[in-house]
């Protein structure tokens, strides 16, 4: 397969899931997660002769996406526009106003995991399988599965408050 074709396919089948994991990172700016998913496909452009097959293209992109979001966290500039009082816009969306409020909770509680389990959390609700999401983040499946049941816990009791 040419490399265009290819990048169109990992385009178009990875380019949702990767916007929704930046907006998890964001705090719901669809902009900014925008911006950052187009660096994600830029990268993988530019670095997709040299994908070694070490893992899957997904896992691949997916750690390229990571990456992304927290450098983006990191820049100053940036940081200063993220701000907890910033909800999803979700006009666009057809939501109720029950699943707005339930889904700007989420995302408010997301904001207070530490990096690593706001990592886990966007990939465990992007449906990843969590073979792939200990291969992105470095653990054993066993203690993803710790992390996650913690995580969940910890957002349930974030979100009922």
């Amino acid at each position: 397969m040419e490399k265009q074709s290819q990048f169109n396919e990992l385009f178009n089948t990875h380019y949702p899931k990767v916007l929704r994991l930046c907006k998890g990172y964001f705090n719901g700016d669809s902009d900014l997660a925008a911006d950052a998913s187009q660096e994600v496909f830029i990268k993988v452009w530019e670095n997709l002769d040299s994908f070694r097959n070490e893992s899957s293209l997904s896992t691949w992109i997916f750690r390229i996406a990571v990456n992304t979001c927290l450098v983006y966290l990191r820049k100053k500039s940036i940081k200063k526009e993220i701000r907890s009082d910033q909800f999803p816009n979700l006009e666009t969306e057809n939501y109720s106003p029950e699943i707005e409020e339930k889904l700007s909770k989420m995302y408010a509680c997301i904001q207070k995991l530490d990096e690593m389990g706001k990592m886990i959390i966007l990939m465990v609700l992007e449906g990843m399988e969590y073979s792939e999401i200990a291969q992105v983040v470095g653990l054993t499946e066993e203690t993803l599965r710790v992390r996650i049941h913690r995580i969940k816990k910890s957002l349930t009791q974030c979100v009922q408050k």
